[in-house]
Parts: C-alpha cells; structure tokens; sequence
C-alpha cells in the first residue's frame, strides 16, 4: 500500500495503516477467515479445512480445502477510498492448485470488512493469465533505482469481479 505521511507540529509522521501494516495485514486476515468459516457454517458446509502459511515464498497466504477443491489464496487489501488501483501477485501461485487472490475492502477506521474483490478461476481451475506487466521493487536500491521484480506481475484492479458479500465468495471458490 502506498505509505501516507502526514505533518504533525513540522515533523513527518507515517500513517497508522502504514506503521502498523502487519498487525492490520493479520486481523484482516482472521476476520476474513472468521466471515468465511461461519458463512460455511451456516449453509451447513462443515467441510472446510484451512491451512496457514508459515512463510511468504509460495505466492499465497492460506490454503483452503472445502467439498474438495483446494484454493491457494492471496491475500490483499485497502480501505475504503483508497486509491490503490492495482496489486503485485507472484507468479508462483499460477503453479498452485486453485490459486486466486481475494481482495479485501475494508473500512480503515473499524477494520470491519466492506467488500471482496475476486481473481481467481472456477473451482477445481488454476488462476487465470496474471498479464505481462512486471512489477518493481517498492524501495530504491543502494544505486537508487527500483529494481524489477521478475517473479510478479502487476494486476489492475478492474481484472477482479467486485462481490458483496462472504456468501458469493465462498461460492466463487468451492461452488
């Protein structure tokens, strides 16, 4: 996300979302976790099996198993009114089994989930085509360039389906 600074009495000061993005990064996370659990709960799906990432090198965040069919999910995520047009994927994830990305809409003041935005396939299906654009590197190098990074490709946000509601996620990923 792109980091806001605000002036405070003539210093620079990052926002909160920025300074505290992996906390915020988490609690999405769990609550998006928590929607999808009890949305399945509810339609009488107990089948559902959720396995979390211990590190960040295979493209997804989480893995999900329900009436099975496997989805390796990456996560992403901005507020509402944000002006985050697009997002970095691995290309990893096009080698997982039902890889996607959900794209999380939240409210920056609540942290309360607002919306999902959907890239993904149907289920039992691989990701679709990520695109061309290579993306780069956030920070400068000691050379001061930013540098590609060759295994990401850039995905606008006008490639996802907008979704209300966990109820037609959860159906976009397991049917």
């Amino acid at each position: 996300m792109v980091e806001a600074i605000e002036v405070d009495q003539g210093t620079l000061r990052t926002d909160r979302h920025s300074e505290d993005s992996s906390l915020r990064e988490q609690a999405l996370g769990h609550l998006f976790l928590g929607e999808l659990l009890a949305a399945m709960w509810r339609s009488g799906r107990r089948d559902i099996e959720v396995l979390k990432s211990e590190v960040d090198r295979g493209g997804y965040d989480v893995v999900l198993e329900a009436n099975g069919i496997v989805r390796h999910v990456q996560l992403k995520s901005s507020f509402l009114g944000s002006k985050v047009r697009d997002v970095s994927v691995s290309t990893k994830l096009l080698t997982k089994p039902g890889g996607c990305v959900i794209w999380i809409e939240f409210n920056q003041d609540t942290l309360t989930i607002e919306g999902y935005l959907w890239f993904g396939g149907k289920p039992g299906s691989g990701l679709p085509d990520l695109g061309s654009k290579v993306t780069r590197h956030s920070k400068v190098n000691s050379a001061g360039l930013k540098l590609q990074r060759p295994m990401h490709r850039m995905l606008a946000k006008t490639r996802f389906v907008r979704l209300e509601g966990i109820n037609p996620l959860a159906e976009q990923m397991f049917g």
